[in-house]
């Protein structure tokens, strides 16, 4: 006959239990104890419960834990891991996403619930497709490399589900941007809680966007052929890098169009270059004269660029930020002399005088005057890097200047020649270098146009009996360049 002990309570010395039974449920332990098994042994209870504060691994560490009404599980620095295969409910999601960091898009996919994408768009645009909305979902992207704003990424529902309560998809076209869509319900569908774009590409360096972009070596170069917006998303943390190179160029004035003509005076020049841009700046570089100096913050620069006056009419001045560059002055008629501007226009025939350049005055010097008359042949405008000349077929235009601040030497700003007074004269003034317009030879040409986006001046009329008429101004530009990389 085997032996048998019954108890439903066992307790130590100080009467207080260490195995209980009460019904069904078993307790081991009581108050603060810890309960262990010995060596490798385990504790198995079926059908009854095991009752303890804390359950802890063979290094005494606890696995499990209880203070109060609050549950631990596992200690500072562990690891809580579901089994593979194995769902967790009851604990929700806080509104994040697991980032794959793993895995950079880069072609068209569809997302999964709970999961964010760092995609990149530098080989082309390509698509996001949202899985099927259910109450809770969310899915984040954000932009790998600051491409979107060159090579857009688009997001797409799925079926007939919406995305902010409208159909269709919906592109991130900035640089550096990030966005978050959690969906709710069938009336907004998918709903952006976070559409942002990064502050800084890192702490040396600034971002920008706005006009034409392109690159030379690490600089970044943007050019704005028309009126437009220079926005700084991001500074440098290296201030020196946040002082940028750049370009201002007016409207070439118009040439003289009455009688024998001058030409007209070009736009205003005026450039700095940064020592954090290497590239070769004209002449006229205002480096590093604290008014010419521009130094960026995070926010947007409206951009002016000037266009060309037509006949006997000033070009229109281009600005950015602190930097105005005036219009060029109009080329004289018979008799009157050439305007004041960026660069003066030449006079026109018989008594026209010169106009004066660097109208209002900056230093260094926007432009050169404009020459007078030669009796009956009209005075050359002047140049960014040149006076206008007075000569027998009509005046020379002062040369422009030429810097390098695209990435290749381009010379700008050039004076428009003056018009000629004979049937029989062979030519009128030569435009100056730079854009400018060549003047009428006789009384049935016109003057030729200042080049577009030069800010030269155009050149004179000839001798008019009502078929000559004079050139329009070539418009500015304006060129901005930092260092990105």
């Amino acid at each position: 006959m085997t032996s048998k002990i019954k108890v439903d309570n066992i307790a130590n010395q100080s009467d207080s239990n260490i195995i209980n039974k009460c019904s069904s449920a078993i307790t081991v332990g009581a108050g603060s104890d810890t309960v262990t098994t010995a060596g490798s042994g385990a504790l198995v209870v079926s059908g009854n419960a095991v009752k303890s504060n804390a359950y802890q691994a063979a290094d005494a560490g606890n696995i499990i834990s209880q203070s109060g009404t609050t549950i631990t599980l596992g200690a500072s620095g562990d690891t809580i891991e579901l089994a593979s295969g194995a769902s967790q409910t009851g604990f929700g999601r806080t509104g994040t996403v697991d980032w794959q960091t793993g895995s950079i898009k880069t072609a068209t996919f569809t997302a999964v619930n709970g999961e964010g994408y760092f995609c990149n768009t530098t080989s082309g645009t390509f698509v996001v497709n949202l899985p099927a909305g259910s109450a809770g979902a969310i899915v984040s992207v954000q932009d790998y490399d600051n491409t979107f704003d060159s090579n857009k990424l688009t997001i797409t529902p799925n079926g007939s589900d919406l995305i902010n309560g409208g159909n269709g998809s919906v592109n991130l076209e900035t640089e550096g941007e990030g966005l978050t869509l959690v969906y709710v319900d069938g009336t907004v569908g998918w709903r952006s809680i976070q559409d942002s774009s990064f502050a800084d590409v890192g702490s040396d360096f600034m971002s920008a966007t706005g006009g034409t972009i392109t690159t030379s070596g690490n600089d970044r170069i943007h050019t704005f052929t028309g009126p437009g917006t220079f926005t700084v998303t991001g500074v440098a943390g290296c201030a020196a890098n946040n002082v940028v190179s750049h370009l201002v160029i007016a409207g070439g004035g118009g040439g003289g169009g009455a009688n024998v003509g001058g030409g007209g005076g070009a736009g205003g020049f005026r450039e700095v270059k940064s020592p954090a841009t290497p590239y070769t700046a004209s002449p006229l570089d205002g480096y590093p004269s604290a008014p010419n100096r521009v130094t960026v913050t995070a926010q947007a620069y409206p951009i002016t660029v000037g266009g060309g006056g037509g006949a006997n009419t000033n070009g229109s001045p281009a600005t950015f930020s602190t930097i105005t560059s005036a219009g060029g002055g109009d080329g004289g008629s018979g008799g009157t002399a050439g305007g004041n501007g960026g660069s003066g226009g030449g006079g026109g025939e018989i008594s026209g005088g010169g106009g004066s350049g660097n109208t209002p005055p900056v230093s260094p010097p926007q432009g050169q005057n404009g020459a007078p008359t030669n009796t009956t042949r009209g005075g050359g405008g002047g140049g960014a890097g040149g006076t206008g000349t007075s000569g027998q077929s009509g005046g020379t235009g002062g040369g422009g200047a030429t810097t390098s601040i695209n990435g290749s030497p381009v010379t700008r700003a050039g004076g428009g020649g003056g018009g000629a007074y004979s049937v029989q004269q062979p030519s009128g003034g030569a435009g100056g270098s730079g854009g400018g317009g060549n003047g009428a030879p006789n009384q049935s040409t016109q003057g030729g146009n200042g080049g577009a986006n030069t800010g030269g001046g155009a050149g004179g009329t000839g001798y008019t009996s009502g078929a000559g008429s004079a050139g329009t101004g070539g418009s500015g530009i304006v060129i901005i360049r930092y260092k990105f990389q």
